[in-house]
């Protein structure tokens, strides 16, 4: 560790630390967990010249309030929000020099839901299993923030903090169009609801979370064969289907197994970072992935 630090202020609605997470642990029961939108994620990274896997700070709605305990640089992506060091304005996707006792402010999302915060250096909390991120489901990994909670933070790398590659400012999209690969247990379905899957309009429900995202208000599946289906491997991105018939779209703190058929599949990608920034209400729709 590098001697510096960041102090939680103010923990927000849901504030975890989150890297690329912890794939390949299925077999043991492990979810992969990891940041939801994962290009913000690695956005924030390389402004810092941090690698990849470098720890951030993943926030949820509200934003989140640091103090510097010594000097850092910090940069902020993900949903649109404003941003302020000891009250003054500061700049959203770019890097950000703290001086020691500096209060960084992130604010509410102005659209999207998760904001990142990153530090050069990587935030160094103890890793589980390879990995330094939250797992809400397991329970793996550092807990949820809350105010008081010291956070260390790790030596910086040799590449050099950069801007260059910051994109626009994200609107709210209109809708969320996620591509669907079909199956594994697209047969358990009436053909006429496969038909109409992709002309259904859903909408995000306001149960989803770092599990799934839930739809609500569109069509509903009809199956075609009714039994329990033993419990299989899950992805992320699988869109497995309850008995209410609306789809699931298992995010990054998805469970392993599941009892439920899964109608498709929705690649990893920017669809998915899409998933993870859709408020509830936006329309969603499937198409066929290409």
């Amino acid at each position: 560790m590098s001697g510096a630090a960041l102090r939680v202020l103010r923990a927000g609605a849901l504030t975890t630390v989150q890297d690329l997470g912890r794939p390949g642990y299925a077999h043991l029961g492990v979810p992969r967990s990891g940041a939801l939108d994962a290009g913000a994620h690695a956005l924030a990274n390389r402004l810092l010249g941090n690698p990849p896997d470098a720890a951030a700070l993943e926030t949820t709605l509200d934003g989140v309030a640091l103090r510097a305990l010594a000097p850092v640089t910090v940069a902020v992506t993900g949903a649109p929000c404003a941003v302020r060091v000891s009250g003054r304005a500061a700049a959203w996707g770019a890097p950000v020099r703290l001086r020691a006792g500096a209060e960084l402010e992130v604010g509410r999302a102005e659209s999207g839901v998760r904001g990142y915060v990153a530090v050069r250096g990587g935030f160094c909390v103890p890793p589980v299993l390879g990995s330094r991120s939250t797992d809400l489901l397991s329970g793996l990994g550092p807990p949820v923030l809350s105010a008081g909670t010291v956070l260390p933070v790790g030596p910086a790398g040799p590449d050099p903090v950069r801007g260059a590659d910051v994109p626009a400012l994200p609107g709210m999209p209109g809708e969320l169009v996620l591509p669907l690969r079909p199956g594994p247990r697209a047969d358990w379905f009436e053909p006429a609801s496969i038909a109409a899957l992709w002309r259904a309009e859903f909408r995000v429900s306001p149960a989803s979370n770092r599990i799934g995202l839930r739809t609500e208000a569109g069509t509903r599946l009809v199956r075609a064969r009714g039994g329990e289906l033993p419990s299989e491997g899950m992805v992320l991105g699988a869109v497995q289907v309850p008995p209410d018939g609306l789809p699931v779209v298992f995010l990054a703190d998805h469970p392993v197994t599941g009892g439920y058929p899964v109608v498709g599949v929705v690649p990893a990608g920017p669809a998915l970072d899409a998933a993870a920034q859709a408020r509830p209400g936006v329309p969603v729709r499937f198409v066929r992935a290409r």
